[in-house]
């Protein structure tokens, strides 16, 4: 196919784009979205599931806000995240899929 006739997404959404998968690249994050496609929990929860201080789990949650994956939602002195971006469903189901589900509880 002559390049004239690709159809190609523009390149300030890929650069956009790419900020945000580079976002998500971090087994933290990718452990936060996954619990949270699955409910919305609290920094404490989100922090206790990877093994890292609320501190680090409220900076990673903030650059997933920023790219407009997640939201927050403030219930008394409690905040709850939860997913904003339909998107990232499909993200973790192929990242899932390469590489590998492997169930753990927590």
């Amino acid at each position: 196919m002559p390049a004239n006739q690709l159809k190609l997404t523009k390149i300030e959404a890929l650069e956009q784009a790419s900020e945000c998968l580079r976002t998500l690249a971090h087994p933290h994050r990718l452990r936060m979205v996954q619990m949270l496609l699955q409910g919305r929990y609290t920094v404490g929860q989100l922090a206790d599931a990877c093994g890292i201080p609320s501190p680090m789990a409220s900076e990673h949650l903030r650059l997933m806000q920023r790219c407009g994956f997640l939201t927050s939602e403030k219930e008394g002195r409690r905040v709850y995240y939860q997913v904003a971006d339909t998107h990232l469903q499909n993200i973790l189901q192929c990242v899932e899929s390469r590489f590998g589900c492997d169930a753990v509880a927590l």
